[in-house]
């Protein structure tokens, strides 16, 4: 790789963290909101899930907004949709746990730790699954997607966690809570977005992709 390409490379990869982190901030605020106003409502769960659905609407049309120069082939509409819908995938996984906690609190522990793995499992492969079925039409080794998305959303939710809670604490003013989830939110959006970043930038290189380029296409 000669010093033109990489510098290139890190062009590529500083676009696509400034397009897609802000992209999943605003798009977390929804959800983030609908949780802190509706925890206790009868219909909360929906209303999370619903929100959940507009955070990956967001998230991908950020994305696609940081692809299309690279992969212009991409179908916007289809990209979108199927972000979207993954995300309310996550998001259903991420709410079972406490809504079904009567019935599977019952079960043995070995197979309490196989549903939590399979859940986890799910939640961090159910975008880039999702989106694989798009991807994987124009770029060769698409499955790399999935594996790099999932890592990506391991770090950012890692990140997360290791922010958010130790600051929460019982009795706050809603507005703190929400600024200490935003502050969550961002350094998660960060990290995301730079491993999603450096995992497309990687699948264009073994691909040839250019900027002007036309990619390959009947990837597996």
């Amino acid at each position: 790789m000669n010093v033109d390409t990489r510098s290139r490379s890190r062009a590529g990869l500083l676009r696509w963290i400034l397009i897609v982190t802000p992209g999943e901030v605003v798009g977390f605020v929804v959800p983030a909101i609908a949780g802190v106003a509706m925890s206790s409502a009868p219909a909360g769960s929906a209303v999370i899930v619903t929100a959940g659905f507009i955070e990956g609407v967001v998230l991908g049309g950020a994305q696609y907004l940081a692809m299309r120069r690279s992969l212009p082939v991409l179908r916007p509409a289809v990209w979108v949709s199927l972000t979207g819908g993954a995300a309310v995938v996550a998001y259903v996984c991420g709410l079972l746990p406490s809504a079904l906690e009567p019935w599977w609190s019952t079960w043995p522990v070995p197979l309490q730790l196989v549903a939590l793995a399979a859940l986890i499992i799910t939640i961090l492969g159910s975008i880039g699954g999702a989106q694989w079925v798009e991807l994987r039409h124009h770029l060769q080794g698409a499955a790399w997607w999935v594996v790099g998305t999932a890592i990506a959303w391991l770090v950012g939710l890692g990140i997360f966690f290791a922010i958010a809670p130790p600051l929460w604490h019982e009795g706050q003013p809603v507005a703190t809570a929400l600024m200490i989830g935003l502050l969550a939110a961002v350094g998660m959006a960060i990290a995301m977005a730079a491993v999603t970043g450096v995992t497309f930038g990687l699948l264009l290189s073994r691909n040839r992709v250019g900027e002007s380029a036309e990619p390959a296409v009947g990837a597996t």
